[in-house]
């Protein structure tokens, strides 16, 4: 077990650490410090991984923006109120030795000289063994250019890379994004972000289907029908129209999320459960999917977006998308794989749905209905998942009802100390682990699926905020129907 001196301030005993024992000092720097991303996640991640001990013994947070405030005493009470917002009421005496450990320097366009002086002051404080690790909470259009002015950083130890979605929005802005990166940085340094994929209940799919043998052996088109990755929003776009109008929900959501999660459904065993392993299955899964037919996706716009303010009034950007792909392999021919997302809708849900095939021969009288046995992953902080089954109804006659098997992972392991999203992937970022992070070869796979619908995408079709979409989206899945709602 590994302490730390200030474990009273902290307010709460050590707990274990992970096998792969203590953490090297890092110098964690943040760019675009002042935005919504870092005050809504990355500082309460990394508060509350500080309280857990799972930071390094020695590290230092230097945060970094173009934009108010510009000096520290203006910053730290700035992370402290975000700190409130998303964790509640925080010790004064923890938040004390937290915020010792921070600084704020301010970047004004591409000069970085006063940035590249603090970094390097910190890591040769912190010794040699010392790692950089540099996160950008930067939109779309300034990476590019914070990767150059990183890139030509001179500091000592080595550093790695972090960068939010989206990764370019076609195949031509992908690689040149990554010719950059490329420039500067080498693959193993670079981690593009995917938060689902640090979900417990996203890692589970991998768990559960690798590690039990009544689930393993059927995994394929001989036992399954349909899959369904259903990820409705309830909420609209809460003010963010320049992002949307700029990227769509095909682009935010689709082409990262929703394929990552096809891809941990569909991906064959791994021959070791490691980046390298992993990746060379998902890369297999991306490269089958069959080309997109643009017939079976439905793009969709909620009523009232174009009254939202910055919204174009004649705007075409889907807020809404369902669509059907198949992965052309020797696992998954012919299984319709179902998306769906979107904004406005009646309900938030994360939900992945595998639908069985039917026995051959139906031989209990006054069966249920045809709705088939379904495995149901809910994908939420408390991650539940459950299997909808036919079983005998308890009495004199011999009936069938629909039961349900309910596995709730908070529930079965009550000691456990989940992690957030955002806090399991800082640490495996300081780890090396690029496991749960994407490659260059996967960015670049998916636009070169994705570039030829978003050419010619079709037309939104409208659709009342509060229901599950355009008509035409409810029809997609044909007999099977969308899980959601469930009936």
């Amino acid at each position: 077990m590994r302490t730390h001196p200030e474990s009273a301030a902290r307010g709460r005993p050590p707990i274990e650490a992970a096998d792969e024992g203590p953490l090297d000092p890092h110098v964690l720097v943040v760019m675009g410090a002042t935005g919504n991303l870092a005050r809504r996640k990355l500082f309460p991640a990394l508060f509350h991984l500080w309280h857990l001990h799972l930071l390094p013994e020695r590290f230092r947070l230097i945060c970094s923006s173009r934009t108010a405030p510009g000096t520290e005493d203006a910053f730290l009470p700035m992370v402290h109120a975000a700190m409130e917002v998303y964790r509640g009421t925080i010790d004064d005496l923890a938040w004390q030795e937290f915020a010792r450990r921070i600084s704020f320097v301010p970047t004004f366009e591409d000069d970085g000289a006063a940035l590249e002086r603090a970094v390097a002051e910190a890591a040769k404080e912190l010794g040699n063994d010392c790692e950089i690790l540099y996160y950008l909470a930067v939109p779309p259009s300034a990476t590019e250019s914070v990767v150059r002015m990183l890139g030509t950083f001179d500091v000592p130890g080595s550093a790695k890379i972090v960068l939010e979605k989206p990764f370019g929005k076609d195949v031509e802005s992908a690689r040149r994004l990554n010719e950059t990166l490329h420039d500067f940085f080498e693959e193993r340094q670079i981690y593009r972000i995917d938060h689902f994929l640090g979900k417990e209940a996203v890692q589970n799919i991998l768990a559960l289907r690798f590690a039990n043998g009544i689930f393993q052996p059927v995994w394929n088109y001989q036992h399954i029908c349909y899959v369904q990755i259903d990820v409705p929003e309830q909420i609209d776009i809460q003010g963010r129209a320049e992002f949307m109008e700029s990227t769509g929900t095909f682009r935010d959501m689709i082409s990262t999320h929703l394929f990552q999660l096809l891809g941990f459904v569909a991906l064959a065993p791994p021959a070791h459960m490691d980046a390298d392993s992993l990746h060379h299955e998902m890369i297999k899964v991306f490269r089958a999917i069959r080309p997109i037919d643009p017939e079976r996706v439905v793009f969709g716009q909620y009523d009232g977006y174009r009254d939202e303010a910055g919204v174009d009034e004649a705007s075409t950007v889907e807020t809404f998308v369902a669509m059907e792909v198949y992965v052309d392999d020797w696992y998954w021919i012919g299984v319709p794989f179902y998306l769906r997302t979107g904004k406005a809708l009646a309900e938030g849900r994360r939900t992945i749905t595998i639908g069985f095939r039917e026995p051959p021969l139906k031989i209990f009288p006054g069966d249920v209905n045809d709705t088939c046995n379904e495995l149901v992953l809910e994908l939420t902080d408390d991650p539940t998942i459950f299997a909808d089954v036919r079983a005998k109804v308890p009495g004199a006659a011999f009936r069938l009802g629909r039961g349900r098997m309910r596995l709730a992972l908070v529930e079965a392991f009550p000691e456990a100390e989940p992690l957030e999203a955002y806090e399991r992937l800082i640490l495996d970022v300081m780890r090396g682990d690029s496991m749960l992070f994407i490659s260059t070869e996967q960015v670049e796979l998916l636009w070169l699926l994705c570039d030829p619908l978003l050419r010619n995408p079709p037309r939104p079709m409208h659709y009342p905020r509060g229901s599950w979409g355009p008509r035409e989206a409810l029809r997609l899945p044909a007999e099977h129907g969308w899980r959601l709602p469930d009936s």
